[in-house]
C-alpha cells in the first residue's frame, strides 16, 4: 500500500478535528447540566454559575425526592413508555406485514391513505373532541392510542417484510401454519434489528411527550416526568419538594433544582441507548433499500 499524500492526510486531520469540537460542544452542555445540579447552594449563591461543582451537594435531589411527586411521576412516565411502546410494535406490525403483501386486495389506496396522513392531520381541536367523543379523557389510553401507529415508522417496517424471502413463507403455509403464525413465529424474529430500532423510537416518543398529557390529563396523580418538568423549568413553579427535609442555611437554587429534574427525566432514557444503538442503522436501511 502506497503512503498516503500529504492533502489525504490533512483532509483526515482536519476532519478529526472538527468531529471533536462538534463531540466536546454536544457533550459540555449535558455534563454542565448534570455536574451544576451536585453544586451546593453555597456556592450557587457565590458565583452565580458552576461549570464544574468544588464542593458536591445533594441538597437538591434530597429536595426533588422528598415528596412522592417526581417519583410517581416518573413511575408514570415508565408505564406509558412501555405499554405505549409495546401497542405501537403490536399495531404496526400487524398493518406493516398485510401490507407488505403484494397480492393483498386494496393495498394501494390504504398506502395512499397513509401517505396522505403523512402530509396532513386533523389538528388538535379535532383531535381533542374525537379523544372527548370516545371517553379517553384524563386517563392512559389518550396518550396510547391515538398515536398508536406511525406512519413513517410502518412504511420502513412494510419495505422491511417485503424484502423477507418468499420461499421462507411458502414452506410454512405447507406445514399449515396460517398468516398470524408466520408473523410471529418467523416474520417478526427475523425482524429484530427493525423491531428493536422502531421500539426506541417509539419509546423515545413517549418519553419526551408532554402535549398530549396537558391537553387530555387533568389528575396531577397521573401526569408524567415531562409535565412535572415542563412546570418547573418553563412555568417557574415550585412546590414539588418539603424545603424542611433538607439541612441547609441557604435556600436551594431554583436553577439548581431545574438541572436535578433535568437530569432524573433524561438518565434513564440515555441508559437504553447504548443497549439498542447496534441495530439503528441496520434496522433503518435494511428497510429504506426498495419500496
Amino acid at each position: 500500500m502506497r503512503d498516503r499524500s500529504l492533502g489525504s492526510r490533512l483532509f483526515d486531520g482536519i476532519n478529526i478535528s472538527l468531529l471533536i469540537l462538534f463531540s466536546v460542544l454536544t457533550v459540555l452542555p449535558f455534563l454542565y447540566l448534570v455536574l451544576g445540579s451536585f453544586a451546593s447552594p453555597e456556592e450557587y449563591a457565590r458565583q452565580g454559575m458552576v461549570l464544574i461543582p468544588r464542593q458536591f451537594s445533594l441538597d437538591a435531589y434530597t429536595y426533588i425526592f422528598s415528596t412522592d411527586t417526581i417519583v410517581r411521576s416518573l413511575m408514570n412516565t415508565i408505564y406509558i413508555t412501555l405499554v405505549g411502546t409495546l401497542i405501537n410494535i403490536l399495531f404496526t406490525c400487524l398493518m406493516a406485514y398485510p401490507l407488505s403483501r403484494r397480492e393483498l386486495l386494496g393495498r394501494k389506496p390504504v398506502m395512499l391513505m397513509l401517505v396522505f396522513s403523512m402530509l396532513f392531520s386533523g389538528g388538535m381541536i379535532p383531535t381533542f373532541l374525537v379523544v372527548k367523543a370516545l371517553g379517553l379523557m384524563n386517563s392512559y389510553w389518550s396518550l396510547l392510542l391515538p398515536g398508536a401507529i406511525s406512519a413513517f415508522n410502518l412504511i420502513i417496517l412494510k419495505n422491511f417484510f417485503q424484502q423477507m424471502p418468499e420461499g421462507i413463507e411458502e414452506s410454512a403455509k405447507i406445514d399449515g401454519c396460517n398468516d398470524l403464525g408466520i408473523l410471529f413465529k418467523i416474520v417478526l424474529p427475523l425482524s429484530l434489528p427493525a423491531i428493536a430500532t422502531f421500539s426506541l423510537f417509539y419509546a423515545v416518543g413517549h418519553w419526551n411527550s408532554f402535549f398530549s398529557a396537558v391537553l387530555y390529563i387533568n389528575d396531577t396523580t397521573k401526569w408524567p416526568i415531562q409535565v412535572i418538568l415542563r412546570q418547573v423549568v418553563i412555568m417557574a413553579e415550585g412546590g414539588i419538594g418539603d424545603s424542611s427535609q433538607v439541612n441547609d442555611s441557604f435556600a436551594i437554587p431554583p436553577q439548581s433544582i431545574k438541572m436535578a429534574v433535568i437530569t432524573v427525566s433524561t438518565v434513564p432514557i440515555l441508559l437504553v441507548y447504548p443497549f439498542l444503538q447496534k441495530h439503528f442503522a441496520k434496522g433503518v436501511l435494511l428497510g429504506s433499500v426498495k419500496g
